[in-house]
């Protein structure tokens, strides 16, 4: 019987660019997002911390890289991309929305199957893997 590894089925590699992206990664990414999302909104809540106002700074920082990047500004500093079903496409706006409102959902997100896709990844098609 073969080996399988998380991403085989995916037709990803087991390692390098390309493979799946640990969940350490992952999360690293997000709270670099979510440190980058405080500083763009806090100048319009100064000198107030800008709370739950930096929910739309992710909100606009996380679909507008993601759509035009295929990644955001924390998955660049930690060597990931998003891949996306069907090679040669785009994320597309509409399924950057819903990506990005499920990941702020969370619950969602956590729930990951064996090739660590959660809920937000598998509504938009996307896996999120290693670029370097």
């Amino acid at each position: 019987m073969p080996t399988t590894y998380p991403g085989s089925d995916l037709g990803l590699p087991e390692s390098g660019p390309g493979s799946l992206a640990t969940i350490g990664a992952r999360v690293g990414a997000v709270v670099i997002d979510c440190l980058i999302a405080g500083l763009l909104t806090w100048p319009f809540t100064a000198p107030e911390l800008p709370r739950n106002w930096s929910l739309i700074g992710f909100f606009v920082l996380y679909v507008a890289t993601t759509w035009w990047f295929g990644r955001t500004p924390g998955m660049m500093l930690t060597g990931l991309r998003l891949g996306v079903e069907g090679k040669g496409q785009s994320l597309g706006l509409l399924k950057a929305v819903v990506r990005t409102v499920l990941l702020m959902l969370l619950l969602p997100a956590v729930l990951m199957d064996g090739n660590r896709r959660g809920f937000h990844d598998k509504a938009a098609g996307t896996v999120v893997v290693t670029d370097r």
